[in-house]
C-alpha cells in the first residue's frame, strides 16, 4: 500500500462521488484521479523522478491536492510550504531540500521571479490559476497546470514507478527551537498508518463532509483530503475562519458532519450565537494543535451536545499521538487521551525510565507513524530519535512535551520542556495558569511565559485578550489567579492586548511574545 493508493482504490469504487468542494467547484473522486494521474506523467516529463521533492506553494485548493497526489504518483515527496510565506522564506526551503520543482499561484510569479531563477537546482515551475504564465530562465521551464493537463489528455492511468512504502512520501517543515525550520521526514508508512489509526478512532465513514478551515501546509489541515481519500468522504476547503458567519453557513449549506479546529478557532466559535444554525448534522469535531482550555471544551459541549468532541494531541513528527474519546470529556477534561491505535507511549523521567502515575516527565512515543527524521539535520535527528523503554532498541520518538499519565493511562500535557517556568525555585506549568484565566469569565485567550528576573529567576508574565464587549482591569484577573493558584503561580503581571501573534494554523506564538519582553527589557 503507497499512500496515493488511497485514491486510486476510492476513484476505482466510487467515481462519481464528490471528493472536494470549493465555493461552487465540486470535483468528484474519479476528476481528482484523472487528473492527478496526468499531472503525474506531466512532471515525470519535466524530470521529476523517484525521491524529488517537488514543493508546493498553494493554499486550500483543489489543484494543491491533485498537485499533492500527483507528486507521489511521479515518485516524488511533495513539500508543503505555507502561500502567505515570503519570498526570502521559500528560497531558504527549496535551497533546503534542493527542490526539482514548485507549483505555486500564477498570481505569485512576478513577486517570485528573481527567487525562482536563482535556484540552479528546480528544473520546473508550474502554476495554478490566472497570472503571468513565462519565467524568464534559461535552466527552468515553465508551465501552468491547465496547459500540463491539456498536454497528457491520453495519460489517464497511473504511470508506473517502483515506489515502496518505505520511500519519502512528504517533508513537513516545522518551527525549531532555534528558529531555523526542520524538514520532518514522512515515508508512505508514516502517512498511511497515522491515517488509518485517526480514522479508526474517529470512526469516519464515506457519507463524512469534513469543513476544513486549517492550511493544507499544516499536518493537521493536510490529513483532512489524505483520510477522505482512503474512506470515500468529502472535504470542503475553506481558507480560514476570517469570516465566522460566512464559514457557518457553509457548514449548513454543505450539512458537513466533521469540523477539525484548533483551540483559538474554539474561542472564536463559542463568542458567536451558534443556536441561530442548523448544527444537526455535525457529528463530531476534533481540536489539536494546542491545549484545548477546559472553559472552551465545556462550552462545546454546551452548544453542540450531540456531536462527539475528539480533543487530541500530536505533533508534525507523527502526526497524532492521543486522543480523547468523547464520553471521557465530562470525566476527565483536563486530559488529552491514551494513545491512539497501533502505537505505544511511556512517560519517562530524566533517567529515561517511566515515572509513577502523577508524575511528570517526557512523553515518547513508539510506531511505524514515527518520522524518518529531519531532512540532512543529523544531531536533531538523533537528539529526537532514540532508544527508550520499550521492548526493543530500536529509536523512538522523544517529543520534548511533559506529561502526567494517570492510573488508567491518561495523558494530561503540562508544558513544552522548555517552556516550563522556574519561579521561586518551583516549576510552574504555562497550561495550568493559562487553565486557571480561562476560567474567568472576560478572558477569550491567554498565554503566559516566563521573563528573567533578578529575584525570582522567572516571573511568570500573562497575556490576555478579552471577549467582545468585556471591561476587566488587570489587577481584577490578578486577584481571579491569587483565589485559583498556589502564591508561586500568580503572574506578576498581566498585559491586556487586542490580539495574540499566531502562526498560519492559528497556534499562539508565545516565542514572539517573549521576544518583544527581552527587547523591552
Amino acid at each position: 500500500m503507497l499512500l496515493h493508493n488511497f485514491l486510486e482504490q476510492t476513484a476505482s469504487r466510487m467515481p462519481d462521488k464528490t471528493a472536494l468542494v470549493r465555493g461552487g467547484r465540486r470535483v468528484t473522486y474519479g476528476e481528482l484521479e484523472s487528473q492527478a494521474n496526468r499531472l503525474a506523467h506531466a512532471l515525470r516529463s519535466l524530470g521529476v523522478g523517484r525521491g524529488d521533492r517537488v514543493v508546493l506553494h498553494l493554499g486550500n485548493e483543489p489543484e494543491t491536492v491533485v498537485a499533492m497526489f500527483a507528486v507521489l504518483k511521479a515518485g516524488g515527496a511533495f513539500v508543503m510550504v505555507n502561500p502567505t510565506a515570503k519570498p526570502r522564506k521559500l528560497a531558504l526551503l527549496l535551497d533546503h531540500c534542493r527542490a526539482a520543482a514548485v507549483v505555486l499561484p500564477a498570481r505569485r510569479l512576478d513577486d517570485l521571479r528573481h527567487v525562482l531563477a536563482e535556484r540552479r537546482h528546480l528544473r520546473a515551475v508550474v502554476t495554478a490559476g490566472r497570472g503571468p504564465a513565462t519565467l524568464e530562465s534559461a535552466e527552468q521551464e515553465t508551465w501552468s497546470i491547465d496547459a500540463l493537463l491539456a498536454r497528457h489528455d491520453a495519460d489517464a492511468a497511473p504511470p508506473a514507478m517502483p515506489t515502496i512504502d518505505l520511500d519519502l512520501a512528504a517533508l513537513l517543515y516545522t518551527s525549531g527551537s532555534t528558529g531555523v525550520p526542520k524538514g520532518v521526514m514522512l515515508t508512505h508508512r508514516n502517512m498511511i498508518t497515522a491515517a488509518e489509526s485517526i480514522i479508526e478512532y474517529l470512526e469516519n465513514r464515506s457519507d463524512d463532509v469534513i469543513l476544513n478551515l486549517l492550511p493544507l501546509s499544516f499536518s493537521y489541515g493536510l490529513y483532512q483530503p489524505l483520510m477522505a481519500a482512503r474512506f470515500g468522504g468529502t472535504v470542503v476547503l475553506e481558507q480560514s475562519l476570517a469570516y465566522p458567519h460566512a464559514v457557518l453557513g457553509k457548514l449548513v449549506e454543505q450539512r458537513a458532519t466533521g469540523l477539525p479546529l484548533v483551540p483559538t478557532m474554539v474561542a472564536l466559535l463559542l463568542q458567536m450565537d451558534l443556536s441561530k444554525y442548523d448544527l444537526s448534522h455535525l457529528r463530531y469535531v476534533t481540536t489539536a494543535g494546542a491545549a484545548l482550555p477546559v472553559e472552551h471544551l465545556e462550552g462545546l459541549r454546551r452548544a453542540v451536545p450531540w456531536a462527539r468532541i475528539y480533543p487530541m494531541y500530536g505533533q508534525t513528527e507523527c502526526a497524532r499521538v492521543t486522543y480523547l474519546p468523547p464520553e471521557q470529556t465530562e470525566v476527565r477534561p483536563t486530559s488529552v487521551g491514551r494513545g491512539m491505535p497501533n502505537q505505544e507511549v511511556a512517560v519517562v523521567g530524566e533517567d529515561g525510565l517511566r515515572v509513577a502515575p502523577g508524575e511528570v516527565g517526557e512523553l515518547l512515543v513508539r510506531g511505524s507513524h514515527v518520522m524518518r527524521g529531519y531532512w540532512e539535520m543529523p544531531e536533531a535527528t538523533r537528539q529526537s530519535l532514540r532508544p527508550g523503554p520499550f521492548d526493543d532498541d530500536r529509536p523512538v520518538l522523544w517529543t520534548g512535551d511533559l506529561f502526567r499519565i494517570d492510573e488508567e493511562g491518561y495523558l494530561y500535557f503540562v508544558a513544552r520542556k522548555d517552556d516550563i517556568i522556574k519561579c521561586r525555585g518551583e516549576k510552574v506549568s504555562p497550561r495550568e495558569v493559562e487553565d486557571a484565566l480561562y476560567r474567568h469569565p472576560s478572558v477569550a485567550e491567554a498565554a503566559v511565559v516566563g521573563v528573567p528576573d533578578d529575584m525570582l529567576g522567572e516571573a511568570v508574565k500573562a497575556f490576555v485578550v478579552l471577549k467582545p464587549d468585556h471591561h476587566v482591569e488587570p489587577q481584577e484577573l490578578l486577584r481571579h489567579c491569587a483565589d485559583n493558584l498556589e502564591d508561586f503561580m500568580v503572574p506578576r503581571s498581566i498585559e491586556l492586548r487586542d490580539v495574540l501573534p499566531k502562526s498560519d494554523n492559528g497556534k499562539i506564538l508565545k516565542r514572539e511574545l517573549q521576544a518583544v519582553l527581552l527587547t523591552l527589557a
